[in-house]
């Protein structure tokens, strides 16, 4: 039987989202998957585990490593250009993806990868000394640890530091609202528009994730962009690439800005080629066509692909390779400084940039 469940100060961390059964069980209500669960059993993410008559939270205060990166990374294009992002994750996930990027974290069952460990207000303090304008959940789900997400978000936010979600959008309803009432931005994983490449290949299902967009579009301020990892043979084709951006024109306006990118073969998909940076050229294009009018390629080199135009007079105002900045020419409230059209997004004075740096830290460094 599985041990309980220690949080980061020596205690059993409660989690929220869970109910009883009449057969005995508690089901986890924080995603999709509705895990029931006997004494001593985990969800399917792993971290969510049943420990005598509630449910538990393995993960609390316990991280996978810390870096600093360029919030560029995530990707967020639109949110604070150039600034730097303290990114940390804890392990395991709420999806089964068989192309994951990141799959000896997300995958992980061994809790000894969960090498550093920080409070909340620890995590905010740190952000805050060196100098990061944001706190980012990434690496794995951040929805599988959201307790510890959302009181990470409340300590930063007393410090003046923003959130960031890199996420799936795989959430029950009030979870979401829960959790989204304290994020600031959002990237958000719409990894195809097929309900049979979610289920086959994620092990999960399209409309949550749709209804995540709607809800973030609709009924919060959070700051959100979307993210589709093309992978040749299964998410790529014309038909589906339109039909994704028409979805997205009609339910969510055109000024979220969408990320395509390129797929390296990895986890249990290592038999598909890398993708061809003319698939990405290509998806880009009919996003254009489609009205979408921010539309980004990603883990390619495509200045193109990179920069954000104006569409007001079409003066590249942000242009970009990967993650470095080459030309700013924006206002400090983000109006193209030719024609003074606003960009939809989150601004501030660009005083230059984090770079493409990748610098991994302990926390106890930060301090």
């Amino acid at each position: 039987m599985s041990q309980p469940a220690v949080g980061h100060d020596g205690t059993l961390y409660p989690a929220r989202y869970w109910h009883r059964l009449g057969d005995g069980r508690i089901q986890c209500d924080l995603c999709p998957r509705d895990c029931r669960l006997h004494e001593g059993q985990r969800g399917a993410c792993f971290v969510r585990q049943r420990s005598g008559d509630q449910m538990v939270l393995t993960t609390y205060g316990r991280s996978s490593g810390f870096c600093i990166d360029p919030i560029e990374k995530k990707p967020l294009n639109h949110f604070y250009p150039g600034s730097a992002v303290l990114s940390f994750g804890t392990a395991g996930c709420n999806l089964a993806c068989k192309f994951c990027q990141n799959w000896d974290i997300s995958k992980s069952r061994d809790m000894d990868r969960l090498m550093d460990q920080a409070s909340p207000v620890a995590i905010a303090q740190a952000a805050q000394r060196s100098g990061c304008k944001s706190v980012a959940f990434t690496y794995n789900d951040p929805v599988i640890f959201a307790e510890y997400a959302m009181d990470v978000a409340d300590a930063c936010h007393e410090r003046g530091v923003q959130t960031v979600a890199v996420t799936a959008g795989y959430m029950h309803d009030q979870a979401r609202r829960d959790f989204y009432a304290r994020m600031d931005a959002a990237n958000v994983d719409l990894k195809a528009f097929t309900e049979a490449f979610y289920f086959k290949l994620t092990g999960s299902h399209l409309q949550p994730v749709l209804d995540t967009l709607v809800y973030l579009k609709h009924e919060t301020d959070v700051w959100f962009e979307i993210t589709t990892l093309l992978i040749p043979t299964k998410n790529d084709s014309d038909e589906e690439l339109i039909a994704m951006c028409r979805w997205l024109a009609a339910n969510l306006g055109t000024e979220v800005p969408l990320h395509f990118t390129a797929f390296h073969p990895d986890w249990k998909l290592d038999d598909l080629p890398s993708t061809p940076a003319s698939t990405l050229t290509r998806a880009r294009a009919h996003a254009l066509r489609e009205g979408l009018q921010y539309v980004y390629t990603g883990n390619v080199h495509d200045t193109e692909g990179g920069t954000t135009f104006c569409r007001g007079c079409g003066e590249p105002l942000i242009v970009r390779d990967w993650h470095q900045i080459l030309k700013y020419h924006l206002t400090a409230d983000g109006r193209c400084l030719s024609c003074a059209k606003p960009v939809n997004g989150r601004f501030e004075a660009f005083a230059g940039q984090f770079g493409r740096r990748r610098i991994p830290v302990r926390l106890g460094a930060l301090r």
